[in-house]
């Protein structure tokens, strides 16, 4: 199982550097990331190395945040691989509500993080098809 830290910051110059600026005051790394906008507001989308201690920071800062589960998986870097995962998913009839990849992990397969409303069917449906599931230990 993986943690996100959702972050809701002002559509305004700087704002996503704020929330970077107190995570790295706060010596917590950051994996991924994946961002959307509004007219009145963005929300940042975080995997980080401690989840937890990062909404405490940003908190503390005035930042409203929110820690949610999220799924990672791993995917050769190949044809077709990200398609044939989502009908996996379609086939069990899991919805998947957003999307996002990161690649750094020094020499390793990159990793495609989703949010969907089933997790433990999701997990099951995706192991069952030999799909490797990454934990918050493998980032």
């Amino acid at each position: 199982m993986i943690r996100q830290i959702s972050v809701f910051v002002e559509n305004e110059p700087g704002s996503m550097m704020k929330v970077t600026s107190v995570l790295t005051e706060s010596h917590i790394n950051i994996r991924a990331i994946s961002t959307f906008d509004t007219p009145e507001f963005g929300i940042m989308r975080l995997v980080v190395d401690e989840p937890q201690r990062a909404k405490e920071s940003l908190t503390a800062k005035g930042f409203v945040t929110r820690v949610n589960r999220v799924i990672g998986v791993e995917l050769e870097d190949r044809k077709g691989n990200l398609n044939q995962m989502l009908k996996i998913l379609a086939d069990g009839e899991i919805n998947v509500n957003y999307i996002y990849s990161f690649v750094i992990r020094e020499g390793r397969a990159p990793v495609m993080i989703f949010h969907t409303d089933d997790y433990e069917k999701a997990e099951k449906v995706l192991k069952e098809a030999d799909v490797k599931l990454i934990e918050d230990t493998e980032l």
